[in-house]
């Protein structure tokens, strides 16, 4: 199989694969930042619309549940009706909904529309992903994924920091939905020029496996739920629903090897679980997010609440993190094809060494100066998480058929998903734990530092285990899949 215009984007030819994946890119931008630029828009929005502590977290987590539970089916979708088309549809539903966020006269129209933009953005994701898989082969592929790795790191990080210039410079909590709307209506047309069309396949068309999809959906979400609605939940029976989670996920396991064992096409080809690069970088993926995207939750938390730094101050500490994992990834997509694993593996140890170096720069400088002191730290661990995310992105899906590359992506990106949710619950739940016991906020914060440190080291044990099984037992080279495959 091939596309109408993939014969035009072949390497050295055309440079609008290029261009085309600039569009992708920022639009995944536009996405990721959505998940984390509303932190600091929460106290306007409780000023302006009357919201309460539970309307506030339904705008948070109401966006990263819908988010997550549309990634896989979406994929497939695009793996199915075509990527390109089904971007395009995302981009405008996230761009209608950014408008909706941004006239809401309420904070339960806010939070509706919250849970639609997240459903957006939930299909914007794997098609970028499968797209890179479907136009670039390789070292150019890797190159891409290093670009694809940079955004993913730098919108987590500069969420905060836009949103505090946006309300600075505004006055109002609005524009940080409404600032989505130029970018929505340039990727829109840019993308009806650039991106690849998908051709029909040859023999009978793939069917939709919609008991998979409400299966794996149900068990998403009730596993979901509890953590990132930790906080706000008191007490412990809200961990009932995992077990529930965990029954739901292995009855979508059953039904999908019932499903290949018929023939009949699967959400998720579980084939793909036996490919030793597949499998590890998934669950490395959900390791490191639950460890790195706690840390910003904890510290803009602290500089803000303890520290009395304003919203764009707290972003703008954070920016050295942003700045080094920007760089770093670049520089990741084009070292990952020379060195492999062992790049995932340096890149972790840099991340640990840097937050590290964080909880005693906390220590050693007390006071509203600990944002200067953080700094070089961050910038050692942002260049760490460069070297991880990206490199570890390529080697998940370098050996993923392309027909399968949206809802391969789409695991990938649900399994992030889902750390971040566990991260945040379970360092969020240190931090607040202690500062209720405790009147030193630095106390609180350098105890969650030193748990998502734990959680990196995790994240690095299974690195090296699985380098030293590849020394031991090389996995066997596969042929480069065709461009169609």
């Amino acid at each position: 199989m091939t596309t109408l215009q993939s014969r035009a984007y072949e390497p050295g030819v055309d440079d609008r694969r290029w261009k085309a994946l600039a569009v992708c890119l920022t639009a995944g931008f536009m996405t990721l930042l959505d998940t984390s630029i509303v932190n600091v828009a929460l106290p306007s929005m409780e000023r302006g619309l009357g919201a309460t502590q539970a309307d506030l977290s339904a705008v948070v987590s109401g966006y990263a549940l819908a988010y997550g539970l549309t990634l896989v089916p979406a994929g497939r979708l695009g793996d199915l009706r075509g990527r390109r088309e089904t971007f395009l549809t995302g981009v405008a539903l996230f761009t209608l909904a950014s408008a909706a966020c941004g006239l809401a006269p309420a904070a339960g129209w806010l939070v509706l529309f919250r849970l639609l933009q997240g459903m957006a953005g939930g299909m914007i994701a794997p098609q970028a992903s499968g797209l890179i898989q479907q136009m670039f082969q390789g070292a150019e592929r890797a190159r891409a994924f290093g670009m694809f790795g940079s955004v993913v790191a730098v919108s987590t990080a500069v969420g905060p920091l836009s949103g505090g210039l946006l309300i600075e410079a505004s006055g109002s909590w609005r524009w940080v939905f409404y600032v989505n709307l130029p970018i929505g209506l340039a990727v829109f047309a840019a993308a009806l020029r650039l991106l690849p069309r998908t051709a029909p396949r040859d023999g009978p068309p793939e069917g939709f496996d919609l008991p998979g999809v409400l299966l794996l959906g149900a068990g998403a979400f009730t596993l979901m739920l509890p953590l990132v609605q930790e906080q706000q939940w008191p007490g412990r029976r809200k961990w009932a629903l995992v077990p529930l989670a965990l029954l739901l996920l292995a009855a979508f396991w059953a039904w999908e090897r019932r499903q290949g064992r018929r023939g009949r096409a699967p959400l998720i080809d579980l084939r793909l679980f036996a490919r030793r690069s597949y499998s590890l970088g998934a669950l490395l993926s959900l390791v490191y997010f639950a460890g790195f995207t706690s840390v910003f939750f904890v510290y803009t938390l602290f500089l803000q609440n303890g520290m009395g730094y304003s919203a764009l101050a707290a972003g703008t500490a954070a920016m050295p993190f942003a700045v080094g994992s920007a760089c770093a990834a670049l520089a990741g997509g084009r070292l990952v094809v020379r060195y492999g694993r062992r790049l995932v593996v340096y890149g972790l140890g840099a991340v640990a060494a840097g937050l590290l170096g964080a909880v005693l720069a906390v220590q050693l400088v007390p006071g509203r100066g600990v944002g200067w002191a953080a700094a070089l730290p961050l910038l050692v661990a942002g260049v760490g998480s460069g070297l991880t995310v990206s490199p570890n992105t390529t080697l998940t899906l370098a050996r993923v058929p392309v027909r399968r590359a949206g809802a391969a992506g789409g695991v990938l990106q649900t399994a992030q998903r889902v750390g971040s949710a566990a991260g945040i619950a379970a360092v969020g739940a240190v931090y607040f734990a202690h500062l209720a016991h405790h009147a030193r906020a630095a106390d609180a914060l350098r105890l969650g530092l030193l748990t998502a440190t734990g959680i990196i080291l995790l994240a690095l044990c299974l690195a090296v285990a699985d380098l030293r099984e590849r020394t031991a037992h090389p996995e066997p080279r596969e042929p480069v899949p065709p461009r169609g495959d």
